[in-house]
């Protein structure tokens, strides 16, 4: 038995530099524009059988503009950032610069008094190990840049560091092929995305 899911990275709620942690903003202007020249490559995404998104406003905006109509899935939300919800990496640097610099070298470090990056790893990994896994079902999941980075490391069984190493861009696409446990990463030509 295995299963197909494909991760689509949510479209930009802001620019790179403005990026906050747990932002909850919706899709910005940029996002609505590479939702619209993307969308014929990732419409066809709509046919899988199950259809998630993180619970962000710009997951959800994402999954509704690409036809999905997409179920909000709790595990996938972004990694709990304690008292750092809010600001920009910068911001959070200029405050707590130890902090920051915990926060980046150690995954299980909760510098900020939220979730570890390793503890957050294991959560969205566990949403992913939990899929049904009838013979050939396909699912797309909708979810922030974060949440994407933290599914790959878990299903490649990397050190939680390898986090740091993932570069997704918004609207891409992976997909993961296998079963709990045991999950292949793929690479699809642009024609062959469902």
């Amino acid at each position: 038995m295995h299963v197909r899911v494909t991760l689509i990275v949510a479209a930009r709620g802001s620019s790179l530099l403005a990026e906050r942690f747990d932002d909850d903003r919706p899709l910005d202007q940029a996002g609505w524009g590479e939702v619209q020249r993307v969308a014929h490559a990732l419409v066809p995404l709509a046919a899988a059988e199950l259809r998630y998104c993180s619970p962000t406003p710009r997951s959800r905006a994402t999954g509704d503009a690409l036809g999905l109509a997409p179920l909000a899935q709790p595990a996938l939300r972004d990694c709990d950032m304690g008292r750092w919800r809010g600001l920009t990496l910068g911001e959070a640097m200029a405050r707590e610069p130890e902090a920051v610099d915990a926060w980046l070298a150690d995954p299980y470090s909760a510098a900020h008094g939220g979730e570890p990056l390793a503890e957050f790893i294991r959560r969205v990994g566990d949403w992913l190990d939990t899929r049904p896994a009838d013979d050939g079902g396909r699912i797309v999941a909708v979810a922030e840049p974060a949440v994407v980075r933290a599914v790959l490391v878990h299903a490649l069984r990397a050190h939680p560091s390898t986090y740091w190493n993932l570069d997704v861009r918004p609207l891409s696409t992976a997909t993961l092929t296998g079963r709990a446990g045991r999950w292949n990463l793929r690479f699809d030509p642009q024609h062959e995305r469902v």
